[in-house]
């Protein structure tokens, strides 16, 4: 029988902002939101303190109840990769990273079996080690799932631990079917999405047991081969090791970005963006060595006032060069767009994608106009490379309701803060800083 960890650091950017400030995260109202969005920003963490007062993990700032006194402070994306970084340094201390699979930037796998022998631990004596040295070394709180397979450990992390007092929680399939099978709602498993619960409630089917003894036909009719993994789910079954999650390899690739405007954005600004956003995805192809034959655009609209546009246009040769790419692609986004409604969401994507060795361009393609421009753009990737993003911009960067500057400025779409002072960043918005909060190593 396996063992394994899932791991995940709790309020992850909220826990690191007050371990910065030397605060603790269960005596501090803290959340990490970008102010100068507005009231509806979205806060991208809210502390442990703030969420047993009932504020959601991620909602707006606006939906914060006007009772309940925090600090905001802007997010710092790198920063919150360097403590990520810090965390993997401390399992690396004590497992081979053949047996560590990093599932987000807070949460991770791990496969314990052949360790608990050579140390003289249980599985949940070494769990707790690993959470107090976290805590110690970053001062930053976690909790840890611990399974007999990685499904049951991820389960044993999103619902038992919630229920217990040192913060774990242990699953085997046994103890799943007796514990968890009659679990409500059952959106809290993982993999279970609205979505999914709403095609199953439509059968009478609301929990796991359900699921188990359902007509493995109507489910394979509804799920189609999804209908596998839904059923194995339900009886705590899981075959997938971390061995074949690293030796996974997909059999199509795509290129794809996508961001939220700023404001409501008319027909021609938003082009313009979508002007960067092809530009930049070329690039991008650029430096993964690969070209595209297909490119697809979505197009959203300000507080859903119209259904959302999308559709993709096919390449007369597959290329990764801008010019080649944003005729095509700008020509299908002017049929799409509507002109009278604001445009607040875009998204770009490229597939087909197939390595640049295979590039190839009819008769009546220059040759040499595009050897000129691969070789313009490399350069322009070298120097961004070596000076940052912004080293070499186009003129449309600066015109009015380009996003490019900012974005590469940012990771994710979040401020990376590599302009703040060490340590921590400038709150930015305080209603009220906690007089009581420590600076004692954050544990649960």
């Amino acid at each position: 029988m396996r063992t394994y960890f899932c791991i995940d650091m709790k309020s992850f950017y909220a826990s690191v902002e007050c371990a910065d400030r030397g605060l603790n995260p269960f005596e501090t109202g803290l959340v990490v939101a970008d102010v100068t969005r507005g009231k509806n920003a979205l806060c991208l963490a809210v502390s442990p303190k703030l969420k047993a007062q009932g504020v959601p993990g991620r909602c707006r700032l606006s939906e914060i109840p006007k009772n309940v006194e925090y600090e905001a402070v802007p997010p710092r994306m790198q920063r919150y990769i360097d403590c990520a970084a810090d965390i993997y340094s401390i399992y690396l201390d004590h497992f081979d990273p053949r047996d560590i699979h990093v599932y987000s930037v807070d949460e991770s796998f791990i496969d314990a079996t052949q360790y608990l022998p050579a140390c003289g631990m249980t599985p949940r004596s070494l769990a707790k080690a690993l959470i107090d040295e976290i805590a110690e070394k970053l001062r930053i709180p976690s909790t840890a799932g611990i399974g007999t397979n990685l499904y049951l450990a991820k389960i044993a992390l999103d619902i038992t631990a919630k229920h217990s007092k040192d913060h774990m929680g242990y699953l085997d399939e046994e103890l799943y079917r007796e514990t968890l099978w009659d679990h409500a709602p059952i959106t809290d498993f993982w993999q279970i999405a609205g979505g999914t619960a709403r095609r199953l409630a439509r059968y009478g089917i609301t929990t796991m047991r359900e699921i188990a003894h359902a007509d493995s036909e109507l489910l394979y009719k509804v799920f189609g081969k999804d209908a596998e993994l839904l059923i194995d789910h339900a009886w705590g079954r899981e075959s997938c090791l971390i061995s074949d999650i690293k030796g996974y390899k997909a059999k199509t690739h795509s290129v794809s970005s996508s961001q939220i405007l700023p404001s409501d954005y008319d027909f021609s600004r938003a082009r313009l963006v979508m002007q960067e956003m092809l530009l930049n995805g070329c690039h991008e192809l650029m430096r993964r060595k690969v070209i595209a034959r297909k490119v697809g655009l979505y197009i959203g609209y300000s507080h859903d006032a119209i259904p959302s546009s999308h559709g993709s246009v096919r390449l007369m040769s597959a290329t990764n060069l801008n010019s080649l790419v944003s005729g095509p692609a700008l020509g299908l986004f002017d049929r799409l767009a509507s002109r009278e409604v604001p445009i607040r969401r875009l998204g770009v994507s490229f597939a087909d994608v197939c390595d640049e060795c295979g590039e190839g361009y009819d008769l009546f393609t220059d040759i040499e106009a595009v050897e000129r421009e691969k070789a313009r753009e490399r350069a322009v990737l070298e120097l961004a490379d070596r000076y940052g993003k912004n080293a070499v911009l186009r003129g449309m960067n600066f015109l009015d309701g380009a996003t490019q500057r900012e974005r590469n400025e940012m990771i994710g779409g979040h401020r990376a803060g590599y302009d703040d002072e060490a340590g921590a960043g400038q709150a930015v918005h305080a209603v009220r800083r906690d007089e009581g909060a420590s600076g004692r190593a954050a544990r649960p």
